[in-house]
């Protein structure tokens, strides 16, 4: 089959993290990525130029402009990350080359876009992450913001943002045949990524102090818990119905009394249980549908929960509301020591198999060996042995299909890819001997 973006051909100028990644999206997908490395340079700093092509051009030469103006306008997209003004200064600047290519799409991936007091300005994820407004919302209580590595800004408001945008273009160009250029900015791709939070404000959920909040880290059962063998495990469980699987199969039952429960009839054989909040109106869950069969009283446990709560040292009495708020510093505790009793691998199978929402906290180097994923084949191998994430989505008729030969050598491919785009042999050997043009073969047969 061919691939989704198959025939597209891409020029990504070498850049740091976020514009490799967007290139190496379009590549997994079928589009001929050719990255255009500075001449001089040993080694790529690229680990993301999976099925990438290499070609090592001089950009301080008028050679090497007119080079990879020509591989420019002859190509679909242009990835260029490069603060505003620097592919001007070249003379290959969105207008000029749409003039010689029309249908070129020019995506401008940076930090704080091509506009505004700031499109000038040196940055990286944590300054963009913190002016999208989204870094005042990270960090638990009483301590000071973080932001969660390089992801945010640079990969999913940068990269993977910009991979959109392109593929927008790529369809509208479609109906109109004509190229566009994309002013990607990382400020506002972090911004939009958190949409839900600005959105959702309204309904209390953030209400309260960072670290405070549903999900934040301040509800107990949504939450990370340190196991006996210093691992964790990841806790989830929000909904009403999900929270009771928590609390009976991790050895906390616990059942509401029906006093706390709001019964709303939805159909002769279904009601809905709105969870009370405590008097807290900043934390409604809403309506969540739950058979009335489902709903116990709390008057008695079975014996079973009872024994575990026994071995437990703890009472069911003594657990409070799921959403009595002022009650989750001390219920976070309760459930930090019972956690800290079993190891990983007991808690998962004890949780395996429910809707209790706990899962195992897998490091980089198991993830890819987890049942799930090993069934899924989430993750593949390269010719190196080198593990990574598999393309994602999984398109059902033209999947990607990502290269699994080893990451380009700086100006590999310079002479195959000149020629492919008219460059005959003379002329190349010239460029080469001049220096505005390196080609690697020798060092491509190590």
């Amino acid at each position: 089959y061919v691939m989704a973006l198959a025939g597209v051909r891409v020029i990504e100028l070498a850049g740091l993290a976020p514009a490799p990644f967007c290139g190496m999206i379009l590549a997994d997908f079928g589009a001929k990525v050719i990255r255009v490395d500075r001449t001089k340079v040993a080694v790529s700093v690229d680990t993301q130029a999976r099925g990438k092509q290499s070609v090592s051009l001089n950009l301080k030469s008028p050679e090497g402009v007119a080079v990879l103006k020509t591989l420019c306008i002859q190509s679909d997209v242009v990835l260029e990350p490069f603060r505003k003004g620097v592919m001007e200064k070249l003379g290959l600047g969105p207008e000029e080359l749409l003039r010689e290519n029309p249908r070129l799409i020019y995506a401008r991936l940076t930090g704080y876009g091509q506009s505004g007091s700031y499109a000038r300005a040196a940055g990286h994820d944590i300054n963009y992450l913190a002016m999208s407004g989204l870094l005042s919302m990270l960090g638990r209580s009483s301590e000071k913001l973080y932001a969660p590595l390089n992801l945010l800004a640079d990969f999913a408001g940068g990269g993977l943002t910009c991979a959109l945008g392109i593929v927008l273009a790529l369809l509208e160009r479609s109906r109109s045949g004509q190229g566009q250029i994309i002013d990607a900015s990382m400020v506002e791709g972090a911004a939009y990524l958190g949409s839900f939070v600005w959105k959702s404000r309204s309904t209390g959920l953030w209400n309260r102090p960072r670290g405070q909040n549903l999900l934040d880290s301040g509800a107990p059962f949504y939450d990370t818990y340190r196991t006996a063998d210093g691992k964790y495990m990841a806790v989830g469980a929000i909904e009403p119905q999900f929270y009771d699987q928590l609390i009976h199969e991790g050895g906390l039952a616990w059942h509401r009394p029906l006093q706390d429960r709001t019964i709303l009839p939805k159909s002769p054989n279904e009601s809905t249980v709105q969870d009370v909040t405590g008097g807290d109106p900043g934390l409604l869950l809403g309506p969540v549908s739950l058979p009335v069969h489902q709903i116990q009283d709390s008057t008695t446990n079975p014996p079973d929960v009872q024994e575990t709560l026994d071995r437990l040292g703890l009472k069911a009495a003594d657990l409070p509301n799921q959403m009595s708020i002022s009650d989750w510093p001390e219920l976070k505790r309760t459930f930090t020591q019972v956690f800290a009793k079993k190891t990983q691998a007991e808690w998962s199978d004890i949780f395996d198999g429910t809707d209790a929402c706990v899962t195992p906290v897998l490091p980089l180097d198991e993830a890819g060996l987890h049942p799930h994923n090993l069934e899924r084949r989430s993750f593949l191998s390269n010719a190196q042995g080198e593990v990574s994430p598999k393309p994602a989505p999984v398109l059902s008729r033209t999947p990607a299909q990502p290269s699994m030969s080893r990451d380009p050598f700086i100006g590999e491919h310079t002479h195959s890819v000149l020629e492919e785009y008219g460059f005959e042999p003379a002329k190349i050997e010239q460029l080469v001997s001049a220096g505005v043009v390196e080609c690697n073969k020798a060092k491509a047969r190590l």
